[in-house]
């Protein structure tokens, strides 16, 4: 069913996984300074902190907080002061019981998961902390989980959970990572604790920030050479749509895969036209339906032209236009009134234009397919077309 064979693209598939922290995250200095700062006091005096952390999906709360965490644990083996973390994920244990069991098994993987209380779970993880003399940090991410099931108490005994310590070598500081802004929502004794100032946000990416970071990607999980630069262009600028970096990578991914299918052994414009086409597709089958004579055959014109790049400057579109619609007996337009065929087609979703600076300070218009392969598209116009005639 899975022939074993080399891959030609992939060279490190678990590159690729989400689970995957680079060593260096890009355009996330700024946040991972604050971490830092805010947590600087449990090296110095060995004092608990606590920090909220916020953005939409995608934005790298996790995977910052997760390069913060080993970053910190390994500062601190170098410098003599133990540091133990665990990260939860309250959408999979989004009880107290289970969020203290995984406390407990972060020390002792065997920890049975019956017979034991909350308040007995935690006393047992005060005294593995004070015991091993460790600064641990709890991450609680998707925390918007434990307010939506109204299960906050966790909250409150970590925030608390070092007022009852005798051991100042030992201290229990807690992360929370939440989509929406839930500060507000925790009670009042938790927030005399948990620091609102300390609330880290996190933007959505920007389109030239997704580019750098599908490159880095593409650097550590591909072989040399094996993506082109047009085609790390396209998956940023589909992606910048949602500012999203799970999607970027995610389309990378299907990207790679399509590719060690094709003789080339290279992802082309091509590969991601066809791997965005499976994670969600604008282009459907009633769109191009829907399509007059004259749209089909614009349409027409940007598949064959663009083949396999990311992007065709109109001039080639123009060109190409011209000869299709010589080839249907269709009277073709002028300048004008194509490009007003292109803005429709825009708006419809089925192509997207970029305009670009050059180095002779002329702006050139580019068009661009979202997300099927354009001689896939090319066929379904042509079969359509014949129809129509």
């Amino acid at each position: 069913m899975f022939d074993e064979r080399r891959s030609i693209i992939i060279k490190d598939g678990m590159k690729l996984s989400f689970d995957h922290v680079p060593e260096r995250l890009v355009h996330r200095e700024e946040q991972m300074s604050t971490l830092r700062m805010l947590f600087r006091p449990l090296f110095d005096d060995n004092r608990s902190e606590t920090a909220f952390v916020t953005g939409s999906v995608g934005t790298g709360k996790t995977a910052t907080v997760k390069r913060f965490c080993a970053d910190m644990k390994r500062y601190g083996a170098d410098n003599g002061k133990g540091v133990e973390y665990v990260i939860i994920n309250c959408r999979q244990r989004n009880t107290e019981n289970a969020i203290a069991l995984q406390m407990i098994r972060h020390f002792d993987p065997g920890h049975p998961d019956r017979g034991f209380s909350v308040s007995e779970m935690l006393r047992t993880v005060r005294n593995i902390v004070e015991t091993r003399k460790i600064r641990f940090v709890v991450v609680l991410d998707e925390a918007d989980i434990l307010v939506k099931k109204n299960t906050l108490d966790i909250i409150y005994q970590l925030s608390r959970f070092n007022e009852e310590s005798v051991n100042q070598t030992a201290s229990v500081s807690l992360i929370l990572i939440a989509q929406e802004y839930i500060i507000d929502q925790i009670d009042v004794a938790s927030l005399s604790t948990f620091k609102r100032t300390n609330t880290i946000r996190f933007s959505k990416y920007k389109r030239d920030e997704l580019r750098d970071i599908v490159k880095l990607r593409a650097d550590e999980a591909l072989f040399p050479d094996r993506i082109r630069d047009d085609a790390v262009e396209l998956i940023a600028d589909i992606s910048s749509e949602w500012g999203d970096a799970r999607f970027a990578i995610d389309l990378l991914d299907k990207s790679a895969r399509k590719g060690e299918n094709k003789e080339n052994g290279e992802i082309t414009a091509e590969e991601v036209r066809e791997a965005k086409a499976m994670i969600y597709s604008v282009v459907t089958e009633s769109k191009l339906n829907d399509l007059d004579i004259n749209r089909k055959v614009t349409l027409l014109a940007v598949a064959r032209s663009i083949k396999e790049n990311a992007y065709v400057v109109t001039g080639a579109v123009l060109k190409t236009y011209n000869v299709v619609c010589e080839e249907y007996d269709q009277p073709a337009r002028k300048h004008t009134q194509f490009w007003t065929y292109v803005q429709d087609l825009e708006r419809s979703g089925l192509v997207t234009t970029i305009v670009k600076g050059d180095s002779d300070g002329g702006r050139t218009t580019f068009i661009s397919l979202p997300d099927i392969p354009s001689k896939v598209l090319a066929k379904k116009l042509e079969d359509l077309i014949d129809i129509d005639r």
